[in-house]
């Protein structure tokens, strides 16, 4: 028999459901995700090697963190560039619920650095920029910050953006892991993330100021240290705490984590936007880009008599007649 909600009662957001909260007491809020079947399903499409696969996965996370906080209709999107072994990461958030994300890496470097035993995400990314963007659609002008990347991870990129673009401080914790399940034909491991991002959002805008720094922005003093009021501090200790099995773990899971972590101050959770596996290619798209190829373009890339097209973020595979645009060409 299944359980009913009593009046009031607010029901668990499960995984794949990014959680708004609010800490009244500590002015705090922000959001928090697990991300569990539909992470499993992107990663395990591309079949990444392991580094490679968490990298993608802490791009998936900072992203619908980001992205679910759109009040519009829009994209979100993450890129980094780099000159490390995986030298590009893309995840992209379409409003209201579609995440899709891949990853470019040399096989070789990648290989290179497992065995040097420096494969963590700042090592694999090297140095480059982490661009982060906010669509609103035709006609508008698109928002970007850059944040550069030096050896640094993406968990304090994030925090860099915030403190660079928005001027807001922020908090940011990703984990990223595996779990074990069993099934018919034995056990099987399974993609798991979890993130949370916590905002200092005072009425008073004086609270959260921060002090000029020699060098400006991106200079290596972090922020976290630079705010004076005693409600972010507290919330910088309380964070620290979280374990990155809480993080993961599908039985604690987002309400019970945050009242963990906020139940002497009392946390206000919102309804969850549930995201999805959902890559926003079609045959109309690709047949519109190869309409603008010229004639050389068109049969440069033909092969067989036919110009074939793979998606990178959802590996879908398209098939045209060149005879279908040569024409116009």
């Amino acid at each position: 028999m299944s359980e009913q909600r009593k009046l009031g009662e607010i029901g668990f957001a499960g995984d794949d459901d990014v959680v708004p909260f609010e800490v009244a007491a500590l002015d705090v809020r922000g959001r928090v995700v697990q991300l569990g079947p539909m992470l499993d399903q992107i990663l395990s499409r591309h079949d990444y090697p392991e580094p490679v696969a968490r990298l993608v996965a802490e791009a998936c996370l900072v992203t619908v963190l980001l992205g679910t906080s759109l009040k519009f209709e829009g994209k979100f999107i993450l890129q980094a560039r780099t000159d490390g072994p995986v030298d590009m990461v893309v995840a992209d958030f379409s409003t209201p619920k579609s995440l899709r994300a891949y990853a470019r890496f040399d096989a070789e470097k990648l290989a290179d650095a497992v065995a040097a035993g420096e494969a963590t995400p700042g090592k694999l990314l090297g140095k480059g920029v982490l661009a982060l963007t906010i669509d609103q659609g035709e006609h508008t002008q698109r928002y970007q910050g850059i944040v550069p990347l030096d050896g640094t991870d993406l968990q304090e990129a994030a925090k860099t953006y915030f403190r660079q673009s928005e001027q807001i401080p922020t908090d940011v914790r990703l984990s990223v892991g595996k779990l074990v399940r069993p099934g018919n034909g034995g056990s099987r491991e399974e993609w798991r993330a979890g993130g949370l991002l916590a905002q200092f959002l005072p009425k008073a805008p004086e609270r959260m100021r921060m002090p000029d720094l020699p060098g400006g922005d991106g200079d290596s003093i972090s922020t976290q240290q630079e705010i004076a009021d005693a409600a972010w501090h507290e919330l910088l200790a309380l964070v620290a705490t979280v374990e990155h099995e809480e993080l993961l773990d599908p039985k604690v899971g987002s309400e019970r984590l945050l009242y963990r972590l906020f139940n002497e101050h009392g946390v206000r959770v919102f309804e969850g936007t549930p995201v999805e596996d959902n890559c926003s290619c079609s045959e109309e798209r690709i047949r519109g880009i190869l309409e603008g190829f010229t004639a050389e373009e068109i049969t440069d890339s033909t092969e067989e008599g036919v110009i074939r097209v793979s998606c990178e973020f959802c590996s879908k595979a398209y098939a045209f007649r060149p005879e279908e645009f040569s024409a116009e060409a």
